[in-house]
């Protein structure tokens, strides 16, 4: 079609552009699971948990699952740095093996890409969505409690939790049904980091408190220095790191003062053993 009559549809064509030198964060959600206007949607959410056994609050197999993807897109995508993650609903049969998905108990996906332009406030963006996984599970956990073990309907179990806070909860846990939420397993409490390990450094010689307020333009510059084989070479050194999964404080400095490489875009050292 060069050069004919109908080419003028090109111009039609628009880029979605990102502002350069920030941090891009990529989130995805289940698509109108918080859509209070969307009924269909909520109701197949329902029926997709309810179709597979879902266990409630925390479904190990979907967690699992999630996992295991997050690991996979890091593989495949060398350039991206770290990922973070609480859901429950993903779809393969190797964590659903007695109940393989299938439609139209499928679930969908939305993602929007969200710019922050400092590190702090990307350390920021992830606190705050760990704070809200502890938050949520706490509820959930007390919630669920209370129904399954307490017997009470969902709608009995909403008022008994209105207007509680966090000790109010664990007093509920521990007296009522011997549940010490400490003792709860730390995916369910922290979430899922995903990143490349290299070896961990002393936390007075990593990237700590200091930098967190460096823009992270920074480490956009000096990738720009770097000649093509160089670059080449860093992506190499990050397909070769071993990808991994811990359910760990992300909030305070340690985690990263001690995993430099994270927030500076440049490799570490392997560990030994890889």
């Amino acid at each position: 079609m060069a050069n004919s009559k109908y080419e003028y549809v090109k111009s039609f064509e628009q880029s979605d552009v990102l502002l350069p030198d920030t941090w891009i964060v990529v989130r995805i959600d289940g698509r109108g699971f918080h859509n209070d206007g969307d009924a269909m949607l909520f109701v197949i959410r329902l029926l997709l948990s309810d179709k597979y056994g879902f266990e409630k609050p925390n479904d190990r197999r979907a967690l699992d699952l999630m996992n295991a993807a997050a690991v996979d897109v890091m593989k495949e995508l060398p350039d991206l740095n770290i990922a973070y993650g609480v859901s429950d609903e993903y779809r393969w049969p190797t964590y659903f093996p007695s109940t393989p998905l299938e439609p139209p108990h499928l679930p969908t996906f939305d993602g929007r890409a969200v710019l922050y332009p400092t590190t702090k406030t990307l350390r920021d963006y992830m606190s705050w969505r760990q704070v809200d996984c502890h938050i949520n599970n706490l509820y959930n956990t007390t919630f669920w409690a209370l129904v399954q073990k307490g017997g009470m309907s969902n709608a009995d179990a909403e008022k008994e939790l209105q207007g509680t806070v966090s000790s109010d909860k664990n007093e509920i846990l521990f007296k009522r049904f011997g549940i010490n939420y400490n003792n709860e397993p730390e995916m369910y409490k922290k979430g899922s980091v995903v990143y490349r390990q290299y070896q961990l450094e002393e936390p007075n010689t990593g990237a700590g408190a200091s930098e967190e307020q460096q823009p992270s333009s920074a480490a956009g510059d000096k990738e720009k220095e770097l000649s093509r084989s160089q670059q080449d070479k860093l992506r190499k050194l990050r397909q070769k790191a071993k990808v991994v999964v811990e359910h760990v404080d992300i909030i305070k400095d340690d985690f990263w003062a001690r995993r430099p490489w994270i927030l500076s875009n440049r490799p570490g050292k392997l560990p030994v053993d890889s």
